[in-house]
């Protein structure tokens, strides 16, 4: 029977599966899953970013671009194909999308380690254009990560460049194809491949979606496995499984700033400062809202200057005493000194303080000077070692409270390992803590000149 020429048209379209945008010929394995939904953030987690950074809309995921910082994958992923669609809503407009990333951001800064490709407009770089950055496609590591570039490489030897500037101009779509298979990274742009890097490390973490300064959209975001070989450990990047943010570099969503501050806890530059002068009548310093029982905190500091010289330093041994001299008198010690410190679980007494001692952060003055502790908690709650870093510069603590046991890592040195104090409260806020006072203008105790950023709180079972 002979069929008009009508139906067999429609036959034909109807057989022939709608091209996802931008696929190239013979791109479209079975095994695609979406990597978004169209509806929600499912499967998606904030790691230094507010609530309302990456938010959905119209089936696409809206970037607002503030503050600067990363939404992850909920797992890690090794070997795949990633494809997605991106726009900028304004020219000049920056994002990214990292790979094989670790779960929390490097210390001190807004990104993770990993490999970032490139989201840039056209309007991003005129001046220099493709002699530091490029509008799409530029592949390089970030922050501790490690690439060979390949093909047109950028002046200082680490970035590859794309061959060809294929990216449509803001507001128009584009389309970004991925192939990151045992530490190569291939991406096609608008369906055709223009950059690579290779002997990527780590080769295996999780996939980032960048927020950086203006509004960007993504949509279609899809992934293909492809089969492992094998990461070692070394080559995986570090877990930021269970941590949520406490300080989105915008607000104090998560804070109660003391009544009567009159702004002196504020947020500079996506970076929660502190300039030790609180007018607040009460306790000046900053407590979560929520109560923790038990937790992992991570949060980066740095002390900000030293203008107060303080003449009562103590010299402290490893078992918490004080040093004297020959005839019993305390050794005091005069440095250049700022002091402020993590309050656990709503008390004073229970800080880690941030200070100049040459006994190093992390140390518990309150208790190791509580003479009716046991001696063995006052040597534990003393610094191992003087961990810190040069005034200025970041430093991470990586805090573990379990019952009445606290740990902390200070820039990777165990600095308190596993001390039991008994009267550790059970539950409670976590503060940040002011220190200092003025009299005529000038300092009177060592001030809390401080800064703080990349908080997250794991709660533990």
């Amino acid at each position: 029977m002979h069929r008009p020429l009508s139906c067999l048209l429609l036959l034909v379209i109807v057989a022939c599966p709608v091209p996802f945008f931008g696929e190239e010929k013979g791109s479209a394995p079975p095994s695609w899953v979406p990597l978004f939904n169209g509806t929600d953030l499912s499967g998606w987690k904030p790691v230094n970013v507010a609530p309302n950074t990456f938010t959905v809309r119209d089936g696409m995921i809206v970037s607002t671009g503030l503050p600067t910082g990363v939404m992850r994958t909920d797992r890690m992923y090794e070997n795949y194909i990633v494809e997605l669609d991106w726009r900028h809503m304004r020219p000049g407009g920056n994002a990214g999308l990292f790979l094989w990333g670790d779960g929390t951001p490097s210390v001190g800064i807004p990104f993770t380690r990993g490999i970032e490709v490139q989201i840039l407009d056209n309007g991003y770089d005129k001046p220099g254009k493709n002699e530091r950055f490029t509008t799409h496609g530029d592949i390089f590591p970030i922050h501790g990560a490690k690439m060979t570039p390949i093909g047109r490489i950028a002046k200082n030897g680490a970035r590859s460049f794309p061959t060809e500037d294929l990216s449509r101009s803001s507001p128009e779509w584009n389309h970004y194809r991925v192939v990151a298979n045992h530490g190569e990274v291939r991406l096609s742009v608008n369906g055709k491949e223009v950059t690579i890097g290779k002997d990527c490390w780590p080769r295996k973490g999780y996939i980032f979606l960048e927020s950086e300064g203006s509004e960007c959209h993504f949509r279609n975001i899809r992934i293909q496995e492809l089969p492992s070989t094998g990461a070692t450990s070394e080559e995986t990047a570090v877990e930021g499984v269970g941590f949520v943010p406490l300080f989105t570099g915008i607000d104090f969503e998560n804070w109660k700033v003391p009544e009567g501050d009159n702004g002196h806890w504020k947020i500079l530059k996506e970076v929660l400062d502190y300039d030790a002068l609180s007018e607040s009548p009460g306790d000046k310093s900053l407590w979560t809202r929520r109560e923790y029982g038990d937790f992992q905190l991570i949060v980066d500091w740095r002390i900000k200057e030293t203008p107060y010289t303080n003449p009562k330093a103590a010299q402290i041994l490893p078992d918490g005493s004080e040093a004297v001299d020959a005839d019993g008198t305390p050794i005091k010690l005069s440095i250049p000194d700022s002091d402020s410190g993590i309050l656990l679980r709503g008390s004073a007494k229970h800080q880690l303080n941030i200070w100049c001692w040459p006994v190093g952060s992390g140390e518990m003055y309150s208790v190791r000077r509580d003479k009716s502790m046991p001696p063995e908690v006052r040597a534990a709650v003393t610094p191992r070692m003087k961990a810190d870093k040069p005034v200025g510069q970041w430093n991470r603590f990586d805090i573990t409270v379990r019952g009445e046991t606290v740990n902390v890592i200070l820039n990777g040195e165990t600095v308190i390992a596993n001390a039991t104090i008994p009267g550790l409260p059970a539950r409670g806020p976590i503060g940040l803590q002011h220190h200092g006072s003025k009299k005529n203008g000038e300092w009177t105790s060592p001030p809390a000149l401080v800064q703080f950023r990349n908080i997250s709180i794991k709660e533990l079972k």
